[in-house]
């Protein structure tokens, strides 16, 4: 995996644990020469993630929409900076730009970025790995939800499995590369979409 998009919080929140484990991840995409793909911000959890590349000599992708260049503050430090008109455009060229996914702590914007590229991943849009970095338990509560929806049959055991979780940035980054896919649905009809 090359570039890898990194979906996170635009807040800094109040564990000093997650933030020093986003500091340890972009650092970690310095040292493996991944390029971080991320919402294009300078502030919060993403801003942590991209200051430790850019300081690295790493490469940066930033994808924001224009209604929020000024709300969440753009970097203007990376390697490439696009500009989408929506939100939707902004989490296609992300998805369009990375090899996987890894989510971080954030809050609503990050879950609606997970469930939505886990969900393309379900209907078999992608193989691309989906991974759940478990900063300091952050999300524990998620995870236990996810296996709610399994045991009252609203979501597939296998589903769940795709994707990957792990408390610690290189036990994370190992099980991404050896993900295999689930097998295309027999259904599904890309002519269609």
């Amino acid at each position: 995996m090359e570039n890898i998009a990194v979906f996170c919080g635009s807040s800094l929140g109040n564990d000093e644990a997650i933030v020093a484990q986003s500091k340890k991840l972009g650092q970690f995409f310095v040292n493996h020469d991944i390029t971080l793909v991320y919402g294009g911000s300078k502030i919060g959890i993403m801003g942590t993630v991209a200051k430790e590349v850019i300081d690295g000599g790493g490469k940066t992708i930033g994808v924001i929409p224009h209604f929020l260049e000024t709300k969440e503050i753009v970097n203007t430090d990376l390697t490439e900076l696009i500009v989408t008109q929506n939100m939707h455009d902004r989490k296609v060229i992300m998805y369009e730009k990375s090899d996987g996914f890894i989510i971080i702590p954030g809050g609503f914007g990050t879950m609606d970025e997970f469930f939505e590229i886990t969900t393309w991943g379900q209907l078999g849009l992608h193989g691309k790995p989906i991974g759940i970095l478990n900063s300091n338990g952050y999300y524990d509560a998620l995870i236990a939800q996810c296996k709610v929806m399994v045991q009252k049959g609203f979501l597939k055991q296998e589903n769940l499995d795709a994707v990957v979780i792990d408390a610690t940035i290189e036990g994370l980054l190992e099980k991404m590369q050896s993900f295999v896919p689930l097998p295309k649905p027999k259904w599904l009809n890309l002519d269609r979409i």
